[in-house]
């Protein structure tokens, strides 16, 4: 594994009490999806990056669309260091009946 890969894991806490807070809010997200961030979690992006002079590039990206108000972090650590993370999830609940359990067939 390299280690000059890296990866931008930006945490964002926008305020949505207002129209105008709700339109800046998804014009902040829908900029990070077109510049190739995939959602972690909700408020939380990530990207890879391959060298520090494209991870200097993103972060002047995300300092130039910062919002007026807000906060908009960035955490930068390489691939080793990412593919160590550790998933912990709770019971996950849906809607969405996927078993055929109950499946009458006429």
């Amino acid at each position: 594994m390299s280690y000059r890969f890296m990866r931008v894991v930006v945490f964002f806490d926008l305020p949505t009490i207002t129209d105008k807070d709700k339109k800046e809010y998804r014009r902040f997200r829908k900029l990070l999806i077109r510049n190739g961030f995939v959602m972690m979690q909700e408020s939380v992006y990530v990207k890879m990056v391959l060298n520090q002079t494209v991870q200097n590039s993103v972060i002047k990206l995300l300092k130039k669309s910062r919002s007026a108000n807000g906060l908009v972090q960035a955490l930068i650590v390489t691939e080793k260091q990412f593919s160590n993370i550790v998933n912990i999830a709770g019971k996950f609940e849906t809607n969405v009946v996927d078993t055929d359990e109950r499946l009458v067939i006429l």
